[in-house]
C-alpha cells in the first residue's frame, strides 16, 4: 500500500469516527424515552418534540455548513461541529429541568448538523472515481453509532455494581455519565481532525481561503431547484427522510406499547436495525457500477414493504417483527451512500457544498417534522396509525425514485 492511499484513508477513518459520534449521541435519545417519561413525567408529544428540535436544528445547519465550508474550508467546519457537539454533551452532567435538557439537544443537534453535508463533499473529492463507496464506508461507519447505542443507555441505565459506583458521583441519572464520555471523545477527535487531516488531503480537495472563484448566493442555490429531475428527486428524500426519522425516533415505544415486546427485547430489535448497516459497502460499490437509480428502487421498495409489514403485523411476535425490521434497516440504509453519490455528480462543483447543504436542509426539516407529528399522533390515535402514515411517505419515495429511473 503507497503513502498516497494510507493518506486517503486517513481521511476517511477520521471522518467516519466523528459521523459514528455524531449518530451514536443522536440515537441514544430514543432509547431514554422511557426513563425520561418517568424521571419527568412527560408525554409522547414532550419528547417526540425535544427530539424534533434536536433535528430542527440539525436539519437548519445543513445549507450554512455546506456554503461556509465552500469558503473556509470543510476541515475547519468538521472540526468545529465535532467541538459544539461535545461541548453540549458534557454539558449534560448537570442534573437539569426538562426545558433545561431540551435546550441542550438543541445545541448537539447544531454541533452534529454541521458534518454531514461538509464530510460528503470533502469525501467525494478526496475519492472522486470510487465516490458511492466511500461514502458507503463513512456511512456504514456512522450508523454503527445506532447499533452501539441503544446498547449503551441500557448499560448505564441499569448500570452493573461496579460501573453504578462510579456513576453515582454524578449529579442525577446516571444515563447521564454516557454523555460526559461522548463529550470528552468529541473535543478529542475535534483536536485530532483539525490537526491531522489538513496535510492528508489532495489539492484543493479542502476548497478553503485559496479559492479564486466568486463567492456563489442565494439566488445560485435556488435556480438549482429549476431543475426538474432535481426537485423530483428532492421530494423522494424527503419523504424518505420524514419516514426514516419518524420510524427510528419511537422504534422502541412502537415495539413496546404496539408489539407488546419487552423494552430489553424492543432496544434489541432496535439496535438490529442498525446492525445491518454493512450494506451500505455492497450498495454504495453496485452504484458505482451498475447505476444509481437501480439500487435506490430496490433499496426504497424494500424498506417501503417492510414498514408495511411491521404496522400490519405489529402483533405477530419479537421473529417476524425482528425480520420485517431488518428488512427495513437494510432498505434505508441501502438507499443513504447512493443518494449522497447522486446528489454530488448532479450539482455543480462551485455549488457542491451549498447545493448539497440546501437539499439535505429541506430534508431534514422534514425528518425533524416526524417525531413531534408521530408523538401526537400516537397520542391521539395510537402508534398503528402514526406508523401507517410514515409507512405512505416512504411508499411515496418509493414511487417517485422508479418514476426518475423510468424516465432517465
Amino acid at each position: 500500500m503507497n503513502l498516497g492511499r494510507v493518506r486517503e484513508y486517513d481521511v476517511l477513518v477520521l471522518t467516519a469516527l466523528i459521523w459514528f459520534l455524531g449518530k451514536f449521541v443522536r440515537y441514544a435519545f430514543p432509547p431514554l424515552f422511557e426513563p425520561l417519561q418517568a424521571s419527568y413525567g412527560v408525554s409522547n408529544s414532550a419528547v417526540g418534540a425535544a427530539f424534533s428540535g434536536f433535528m430542527a436544528v440539525y436539519a437548519l445547519l445543513q445549507f450554512p455548513s455546506g456554503a461556509v465550508a465552500d469558503r473556509v474550508g470543510a476541515v475547519r467546519v468538521i472540526a468545529a461541529g465535532a467541538a459544539v457537539a461535545g461541548v453540549g454533551a458534557l454539558s449534560l452532567i448537570v442534573d437539569t429541568p426538562f426545558a433545561v435538557l431540551a435546550g441542550v439537544m438543541l445545541v448537539i443537534g447544531a454541533g452534529t448538523g454541521a458534518h454531514k453535508t461538509v464530510a460528503v463533499r470533502l469525501l467525494s473529492r478526496v475519492y472522486p472515481v470510487r465516490t458511492g463507496r466511500a461514502l458507503g464506508a463513512h456511512d456504514t461507519f456512522g450508523a454503527l453509532g445506532g447499533v452501539a447505542a441503544p446498547a449503551a443507555v441500557t448499560l448505564f441505565v441499569a448500570a452493573p455494581p461496579a460501573l453504578a459506583a462510579v456513576l453515582s458521583r454524578l449529579p442525577g441519572a446516571t444515563w447521564r455519565g454516557l454523555f460526559v464520555g461522548t463529550g470528552l471523545v468529541a473535543l478529542a477527535l475535534a483536536a485530532v481532525f483539525s490537526l491531522r487531516v489538513p496535510g492528508r488531503l489532495p489539492t484543493d480537495a479542502d476548497r478553503g481561503p485559496e479559492r479564486t472563484e466568486p463567492d456563489p448566493g442565494a439566488r445560485d442555490y435556488l435556480a438549482l431547484f429549476e431543475d426538474r429531475r432535481l426537485a423530483g428527486f428532492a421530494l423522494a428524500t424527503i419523504a424518505f427522510s420524514f419516514a426514516y426519522n419518524g420510524t427510528v425516533a419511537f422504534l422502541p415505544l412502537y415495539l413496546s406499547e404496539a408489539g407488546g415486546l419487552s423494552s430489553t427485547t424492543a432496544n434489541l430489535l432496535y439496535s438490529a436495525l442498525f446492525a445491518v448497516t454493512f450494506v451500505q459497502l455492497v450498495s454504495g460499490d453496485l452504484s458505482d457500477r451498475l447505476g444509481r437509480f437501480p439500487v435506490m428502487v430496490a433499496a426504497l421498495g424494500l424498506a417501503a414493504a417492510a414498514l408495511v409489514g411491521v404496522v400490519a403485523l405489529a402483533e405477530a411476535g419479537p421473529v417476524v417483527l425482528g425480520a420485517l425490521v431488518v428488512a427495513f434497516g437494510l432498505g434505508t440504509h441501502g438507499f443513504r451512500p447512493v443518494r449522497g453519490a447522486y446528489l454530488i455528480e448532479s450539482l455543480p462543483d462551485r455549488l457542491a457544498g451549498g447545493g448539497l447543504g440546501a437539499v439535505r436542509t429541506l430534508l431534514m426539516a422534514a425528518g425533524a417534522l416526524a417525531p413531534a407529528t408521530v408523538g401526537a399522533v400516537a397520542d391521539a390515535s395510537g402508534f398503528r396509525p402514526a406508523f401507517g402514515l410514515l409507512a405512505g411517505a416512504l411508499a411515496l419515495a418509493a414511487g417517485v425514485a422508479t418514476w426518475l429511473w423510468v424516465t432517465e
